[in-house]
């Protein structure tokens, strides 16, 4: 009869033992302590962390000073020279940018760079434009600068 009784035992803490143990994904491999539940979860935060971290794709330069010349283009009335001229500096001021930005300064040392670098971009591009040009582009840009008046112009015309 103990002999029954002590097998029976077993067998169930054998089986049950099995069960709890697959709860952990550990299917009777580390021991019994559920180590593959631990790692599986680290694996998993780690993939959720990694997506969650990925930085949107930045647009190329290309793109952005295609679209500011295809905005200014028509203004300003600019020849061929003068589209490739500007295009190249443009493409040159927002790289800097870009390194500026990601520079490890502080934000006002940023905001200073980031100005000066626009000043100084802004005198380049004058250099190349004619007097009506000239004219033409200061009042686009001051309405870069002050959306708001610049839409109270246009709703009142």
């Amino acid at each position: 009869m103990k002999v029954i009784q002590s097998t029976l035992i077993f067998l169930f803490v054998l089986f049950f033992s099995n069960i709890v143990s697959a709860q952990y994904g550990n299917n009777g491999y580390n021991n019994g302590y559920g180590g593959n539940y631990g790692s599986n979860r680290r694996v998993n935060s780690g993939m959720d962390q990694s997506m969650s971290q990925q930085k949107p794709k930045e647009i190329p330069v290309e793109v952005t000073v295609a679209k500011i010349m295809e905005r200014i283009q028509p203004e300003l009335n600019l020849d061929e020279l003068q589209i490739i001229a500007i295009s190249n500096i443009l493409n040159e001021n927002i790289r800097t940018q870009g390194m500026l930005i990601k520079a490890e300064v502080s934000q006002e040392a940023k905001m200073e760079n980031i100005k000066v670098l626009t000043e100084v971009t802004d005198r380049k591009i004058m250099e190349l434009l004619n007097a009506d040009q000239k004219a033409k582009y200061i009042a686009l840009n001051d309405a870069a600068k002050n959306p708001k008046k610049s839409k109270k112009k246009k709703k009142s015309e």
